[in-house]
């Protein structure tokens, strides 16, 4: 008898974090790393919000609360998004988790049988596609164009629906590519699931980064096009707008009031219910006039530093990038970059065990990471299947501008070091 579940041999992780001890060893090495890893917005939680969590805990508002989420924000986020998107909803409707995760792995949980098909985009976050092994569905990514922004088409999707179809996700703007849907773009796509989806299809709309927008652009929300609310969940939280990370307040609006009991009893067996305190402060976070100034100048200095790293990759040899219009990461095209530093036929020459464990892309960007001390993410970190020849690296510009500026000057160094490459080849560590 196996000590573990089979189950457990099926789920992958986030690679983000799995990068962090490699960081700490460069660090106490005595190196500085410029940290493009994380996505996490490197500003302060704003001081009306945190002022809002101590006065909680001063309250001693620290005990068992609802565990569908306190009246208060459940009310707050059904006005908030209903609003945002022309809809009207119900704080009945509203299921506060600990975190944007949870609630992504508890819907396969929930809409899935073992053997049912779930559409993801990737790139995507990763925990997509992680998760759908786990619950015995079958994975079906949806490759995001990069000639048309990142996204995908109506006819994109199409190709991919079965009778077996359960469950579809989106994310727009995009982890890992800042791509942002259009009106239009949304409602073609909105029609092919209207047409060939079973009426029970649920669309899994994670709008987490829908307040970090540039150049005008503006949000929508696929729950918006008519037909869409009843079979749309739409999740987000504070983490990105509020540079609230480890406040881990999540939620997710459901189509109805059945559905969010369903998961109402899910937290009550995974979470019991989320630290109040938290949920007040993030109820003040919804509401206040001050969260807005906060998002709007976080959102400038995330597009300055967009155009300055985007200007300064596609100055590279073999570097392409597109300008993203949301969220807080790049994308750049590194196929010129694996050619010429031989990182292809590099590849090619490693045993197939080492071969399967990274990609073109990741002997690049572990070479960055250990030659260079620029910590990025790869292509493979948002994806695995059917990625190994798409050759992309994530760089979150949620770092300082003076540090992007020398991350950029490294990576510059690194793209036409074909010695030192072949150097790192050679010492045979550091792969994935």
């Amino acid at each position: 008898m196996n000590l573990i579940s089979d189950r457990t041999s099926r789920i992958n992780t986030e690679n983000a974090f799995k990068v962090g001890p490699y960081i700490t060893a460069l660090e106490e090495a005595g190196n500085t790393v410029i940290k493009c890893n994380l996505g996490e917005p490197d500003f302060p939680l704003p001081a009306h919000i945190r002022d809002e969590v101590k006065r909680q805990l001063d309250l001693d508002n620290v005990h068992y609360t609802n565990p569908q989420g306190t009246p208060g924000l459940r009310t707050a986020v059904a006005k908030y998004v209903g609003e945002a998107r022309g809809l009207e909803y119900s704080p009945e409707q509203v299921v506060v988790f600990p975190g944007g995760k949870p609630p992504i792995g508890l819907c396969q949980q929930t809409y899935t049988n073992p053997g049912d098909e779930i559409i993801y985009p990737s790139p995507g976050f990763p925990i997509y596609e992680s998760f759908i092994r786990y619950v015995g569905a079958v994975p079906v990514p949806l490759h995001l164009r990069e000639d048309i922004g990142f996204s995908f088409t109506g006819a994109d999707l199409e190709k991919l629906i079965t009778p077996k179809t359960k469950l579809i996700y989106m994310n727009f703007p995009s982890n890992p590519t800042g791509g942002v849907a259009t009106k239009e773009q949304l409602e073609e796509i909105a029609d092919v699931i209207l047409r060939k989806c079973d009426p029970n299809i649920r669309v899994y709309s994670d709008e987490i980064y829908e307040n970090i927008l540039f150049d005008g652009s503006e949000h929508f929300s696929i729950a918006s096009v008519p037909g869409m609310k009843d079979k749309t969940l739409i999740a987000t939280g504070a983490s990105k707008s509020y540079s609230w990370t480890g406040g881990r307040i999540g939620w997710v609006v459901f189509p109805n009031v059945e559905e969010a009991k369903l998961f109402t009893n899910l937290n009550i067996n995974y979470f019991s219910c989320i630290p109040p305190y938290n949920q007040e402060g993030a109820k003040l976070a919804i509401e206040s006039p001050e969260s807005k100034r906060s998002i709007a100048e976080m959102n400038a200095a995330f597009e300055a530093r967009r155009d300055v790293v985007v200007d300064a990759l596609n100055a590279m040899p073999g570097v392409s990038c597109q300008k993203p219009s949301g969220a807080f990461y790049v994308f750049p095209n590194i196929a010129g970059v694996v050619k010429d530093l031989g990182i292809d036929a590099a590849y090619a020459a490693l045993p197939a065990d080492v071969q399967a464990t990274t990609s073109p892309s990741t002997l690049f960007q572990m070479f960055l990471l250990w030659q260079y001390c620029v910590a990025t993410m790869d292509r493979k970190s948002f994806g695995q299947i059917g990625s190994g020849d798409m050759h992309f690296l994530r760089l979150s510009i949620a770092t300082g501008m003076e540090d992007l500026k020398i991350g950029m000057e490294r990576m510059a160094e690194a793209i036409s070091d074909r010695e030192g490459f072949a150097r790192f080849i050679e010492a045979g560590e550091h792969f994935s």
